[in-house]
């Protein structure tokens, strides 16, 4: 294999940069001259090259050599990561071990401790093993995800924690060239930040999302610098102050020449300004296209036609901005699994502080997945993203639910005209067939069976389309996209200017799908040894015994690997095998009851609590009679990001 002349000289200098640092030359020399002094005869006129090389190794030379060499083999059978993907290490202790590549340009960034986290100025210092709610930091930078050590929650928490980033152009053709000052500062990807909160029982918050311009590191002398970073709260809270975060960047291999501040400002500010034009320019086009909108009907007003939505920080984007194709890999499989993956993320609204309605948020996705949980909208932004990266034509929809509840879902436009509704939210899908408002009476109509009543618009990363029938209901509705009558669009070079990648240098870059770290068949075991506890110790209060039966707990396995693989497919497969096993394994003259029910969550006695308030659930838990046989199967189905589908299957077998 040969190498290109840059590369080949590259690696001359590393091994004459090794060799000086040994000081080998020397101890040649040193060796050279004794040999020729020991073993040189009067008459011999010159020494060959094999006997240096056998004095060399005699004297452990070319062993010391070899062992300050590390080579780095890896297995080329082993799936690799993504090469995007890179580690997070400490550098004291670990820098010599990993394994960087002297050709790319990395840049360390390190946290070194937080302080004035105020809202926790009152709280003890955790006691060694007690549980306590914890902060955790995640990155995202140019595809690449990071997460720190969970550190107890204080007013000066002690993250200590350093992330090497990976620094390279992906276009143009040099995306394997080291990148030099200049090439890295044209990069204007930010390095985004969500601190997360978990607290005691697992439950997560969302406390802040920062964007860190890295660049000033590239006008700072020997390329290291140190900042302290303030994060300000999420939601109503965006303008509060939660903490402050001290940190150190520095580039490696260190750059040959630094860059002056001013250039950098200049880079910068220039930047923003073009930003802030296209912003600007956008909003005049957008305040003109909503006049238009209401030109065509005055009722048009009470639509939910929803252009810009604001972020966690509170900032007002456009709502094409937070859809965007994306590929998972080989995380997921089909359009299906990826709704379900979804719809296994928690939901929960934006927290508001006092009543009068709901709190106006939309996530970053970066964020929701962290957090693990989002409302309606986010999972339609999300699902919307994932379709479009499977190559589907797929919009979000906004509009209303039973009662003029505002929400949003998502659409897909098949070859054929089929129109299909994706719930976010359960993982549910519905064909649209329109009624005819003006057939006749006695006329046949279908009946839907989305929950959806009415819908403003419908938009991805490309279009965006105002609802203009004279009725907003979806039963009417026809999805003719392209009619201009039915539905008024937007320029697509409008919105191209301030959501296409790279439009804008205020956009959130999307980050990559992560796989899931829960292990399936441990978290299993771990919730059902919790749960039979937990029923044990509820009969004991009841003056009842339990008594488990082991091989019925087995059999109902099948079932929830069952109603798993019809949530993902809706297809229905494997019931026969599972009532013939349990009519095999339950007596004559016993009575088999069952009851299965689902979770997205691990906590075991939040699941049971709910389980109970099941009247059916509670009939089995609580089975008097004679020869009660107790049976519960857990059976967790891990996703990306360490989502999970928890399914859950109480039994009992008693004398009839």
């Amino acid at each position: 294999m040969s190498l290109p002349p840059e590369k080949a000289s590259e690696l001359k200098q590393l091994i004459h940069q090794q060799l000086s640092k040994m000081d080998v030359h020397g101890r040649i020399r040193e060796i050279l001259a004794e040999t020729i002094r020991e073993e040189l005869a009067p008459d011999q006129q010159h020494l060959s090259t094999e006997d240096l090389i056998k004095a060399l190794r005699r004297r452990g030379i070319i062993d010391d050599v070899m062992k300050e060499l590390n080579f780095v083999t890896d297995s080329v059978d082993q799936e690799l990561p993504s090469p995007k993907q890179t580690v997070a290490f400490d550098k004291q202790s670990t820098l010599k071990k990993t394994n960087i590549d002297p050709t790319r340009r990395y840049l360390y960034l390190q946290v070194l401790g937080g302080k004035a986290f105020l809202e926790h100025l009152q709280e003890p210092e955790p006691l060694p093993g007690q549980v306590c709610s914890t902060f955790t930091l995640c990155l995202h930078y140019r595809n690449q995800r990071f997460r720190s050590k969970p550190v107890p929650c204080a007013c000066e928490p002690d993250f200590h924690d350093g992330f090497l980033l990976e620094v390279h152009r992906e276009s143009l053709g040099d995306g394997t060239r080291m990148a030099d000052s200049t090439t890295m500062l044209s990069i204007s990807d930010p390095i985004h930040m969500v601190l997360i909160k978990t607290d005691i029982f697992g439950e997560t918050t969302l406390v802040a999302s920062y964007f860190l311009e890295w660049r000033s590191v590239l006008g700072s002398e020997n390329g290291v610098t140190s900042l302290t970073v303030e994060l300000m709260g999420v939601g109503t809270e965006s303008k509060v102050s939660v903490g402050i975060l001290n940190m150190k960047l520095e580039m490696y291999p260190p750059l040959n020449q630094t860059l002056s501040q001013e250039v950098v400002n200049t880079q910068l500010a220039l930047e923003r300004q073009k930003t802030a034009e296209k912003e600007r320019l956008f909003l005049v086009y957008a305040k003109q296209w909503w006049r238009e909108y209401l030109q065509i009907r005055p009722s048009h007003n009470s639509r939910l036609v929803k252009i810009f939505a604001q972020d966690e920080n509170g900032i007002n984007r456009p709502v094409c901005s937070y859809v965007k194709p994306l590929r998972a890999g080989r995380l997921l499989d089909t359009p299906r699994q990826a709704a379900r993956f979804v719809n296994v993320l928690g939901y929960e609204r934006a927290p508001v502080i006092g009543g009068g309605g709901k709190q106006e948020q939309w996530c970053t996705l970066l964020a929701f997945l962290c957090r693990n949980k989002g409302d309606c909208e986010d999972h339609a932004n999300l699902l919307c993203s994932l379709l479009l990266g499977y190559g589907l034509e797929a919009f979000v929809c906004v509009g209303t639910k039973a009662k003029g509840a505002p929400h949003a879902w998502v659409m897909t436009c098949g070859t054929d005209g089929t129109i299909t509704f994706w719930e976010s939210l359960t993982g549910h899908r519905y064909i649209h067939k329109p009624t005819n408002p003006d057939g006749p009476p006695l006329a046949e109509q279908p009946k839907p069976l989305y929950p959806y009543r009415t819908i403003g618009c419908v938009f991805n990363h490309q279009m965006f389309l105002g609802n203009c029938q004279p009725s907003d209901a979806v039963e009417t509705c026809i999805f003719d996209l392209n009619d201009e009558s039915k539905w008024k669009p937007m320029s697509e070079e409008a919105i191209k200017s301030v959501c296409a990648p790279g439009a804008t240098t205020s956009l959130p870059p999307f980050p990559p799908l992560c796989a899931s770290t829960i292990d399936a068949s441990v978290t299993s075991n771990e919730i059902e040894m919790q749960l039979r506890l937990l029923v044990s110790e509820h009969r004991k209060d009841l003056g009842l015994t339990t008594v488990w039966e082991d091989q019925l707990s087995y059999l109902l396995s099948p079932a929830l690997a069952s109603y798993e693989f019809e949530r993902t497919t809706s297809i229905s497969a494997g019931n026969e095998e599972f009532q013939d096993a349990i009519r095999r394994a339950v007596p004559d003259g016993h009575t088999f009851k069952g009851f299965p029910i689902h979770f997205v969550y691990r906590n075991a006695r939040r699941a049971f609590a709910t389980c109970l308030r099941s009247p059916f659930c509670e009939e089995i838990i609580c089975c008097r009679g004679d020869q009660v046989r107790l049976a519960v199967r857990v059976r967790v189905f891990t996703y990306p990001e360490s989502a999970c589908a928890v399914w859950i299957m109480f039994a009992c077998e008693c004398a009839s």
